[in-house]
């Protein structure tokens, strides 16, 4: 699957199919009511395009679920990519993940890590929010954190009035990053250019004494998978940082850590997966942030 830049869409790291001629996830947030798919079905055939890409003429009838919004993307996705359980689960699952709100170091340019002294800005406690109220229609099982105060503090937000309680893993710690975190990234670039340059521009050969952080991120991010999957329940929220989400895009994906700066996730933004009973993942939507710039309310 391509993923394209947000920078493509017209509303700023929201690929929704609804605001970016490029892509056609499934759709996510959608209102709009899209005709019956058999009744459609002879007038299209197999070249013709909506928005560049080609529509599936006849999807099979027991993959499109009831009262389901069709789009024209793939129905089924089984073998799309690796088990992440290596196991059946007991039903499908979607999971909900949500980049910590913008924090002090955010702010100050400063490498974070796996530091927990950076904390939520007033900015960030108002994306957090901002984050609850575009959700406030969806219904989730349980809410997993980081345990890192800037994680820990957006989830409190996002999971306010929960019966529940939240469930905090060390497996959704972001990357450390040794003793960059707290530098300024200009300081950083100044004080270490090769090391600065290695994070930066080959995050994937990045390492200090012979530790590679973004290679480690990669199995941790496979950790948490197999915790928040085989939870019981059907509909989880993820509250974590921006390097640990992108290897838990990149690994549900079976994009490898070279991949790692393909992706790019906003302070606030949300990403969505559906997965099979069998641990196979499919990319519903990445780095939605229509929430940021007006009252959206997502249903999906």
């Amino acid at each position: 699957m391509a993923l394209l830049a947000p920078s493509l869409c017209p509303s700023p790291g929201f690929l929704s199919p609804h605001r970016c001629p490029f892509l056609r996830l499934a759709s996510c947030g959608s209102s709009s009511s899209v005709p019956d798919a058999k009744q459609n079905s002879s007038k299209l055939d197999s070249h013709q395009c909506q928005a560049g890409v080609v529509i599936n003429q006849t999807p099979a009838e027991d993959q499109v679920s009831n009262n389901a919004l069709t789009t024209g993307g793939a129905y089924g996705f089984e073998g799309a990519t690796t088990s992440l359980t290596n196991e059946l689960m007991p039903s499908s699952k979607r999971v909900t993940l949500i980049r910590h709100g913008l924090s002090t170091w955010n702010e100050q340019s400063r490498v974070q890590g796996s530091s927990n002294l950076s904390i939520l800005t007033e900015t960030g406690i108002k994306q957090a929010e901002r984050c609850r109220n575009s959700l406030v229609n969806m219904t989730f099982d349980a809410c997993f954190s980081s345990p890192i105060s800037r994680a820990k503090s957006t989830a409190e937000i996002l999971w306010q009035g929960k019966q529940e309680p939240l469930i905090f893993l060390d497996s959704l710690k972001e990357a450390h990053l040794f003793f960059l975190e707290g530098m300024t990234n200009a300081d950083a670039k100044k004080q270490y250019p090769e090391l600065y340059t290695s994070w930066r521009e080959d995050p994937a050969n990045f390492h200090v004494a012979g530790i590679y952080p973004i290679r480690k991120l990669w199995g941790t991010a496979r950790e948490a998978w197999k915790e928040i999957l085989l939870t019981p329940g059907e509909n989880f929220l993820v509250v974590t940082h921006k390097s640990i989400l992108r290897a838990l895009i990149c690994t549900a994906l079976g994009l490898t850590p070279e991949r790692f700066r393909a992706i790019d996730v906003n302070n606030g933004g949300i990403s969505v997966f559906k997965f099979s009973k069998q641990g196979e993942a499919m990319l519903q939507c990445l780095n939605m942030t229509a929430h940021m710039y007006s009252d959206h309310i997502y249903n999906y």
